[in-house]
């Protein structure tokens, strides 16, 4: 389950980043996930709660926001939502696609109380 690895670098980067904001803590965490990034979520969620003890981030919520899939056919030049996992236009059925979004797996927002 890589979801746990995940969860331990998304906790060292807000481990990281709670440095400049001395005294905060902590409330809540907004994470994108792509449709094609291969994270479940709720295997990420699990893991954060579990991996989150002890840490700065232990308490805090995690929302995790899906993001669909989306590409553009470089054949017909159509904009479409590929069924996912066949990356293929579903107009021409050419395989050559630039997808737009669904890759994703980053941190949105964060939510800091102020410590004074």
């Amino acid at each position: 389950m890589h979801e746990v690895s995940i969860a331990q670098s998304l906790i060292q980067i807000l481990e990281e980043e709670m440095q400049s904001h001395e005294g905060g803590r902590l409330k809540k965490v907004r994470v994108l996930v792509g449709e094609l990034s291969g994270v479940v979520p709720d295997a990420l969620f699990f893991a954060f709660e579990v991996c989150s003890k002890g840490s700065i981030a232990e308490g805090s919520a995690l929302e995790i926001v899906k993001v669909p899939a989306r590409g553009v056919c470089k054949s017909c030049n159509r904009e479409f939502v590929p069924e996912v996992p066949f990356l293929i236009c579903t107009r021409c059925g050419s395989p050559d696609i630039e997808v737009l979004s669904g890759r994703e797996l980053e941190i949105d927002k964060m939510e800091v109380e102020n410590g004074n």
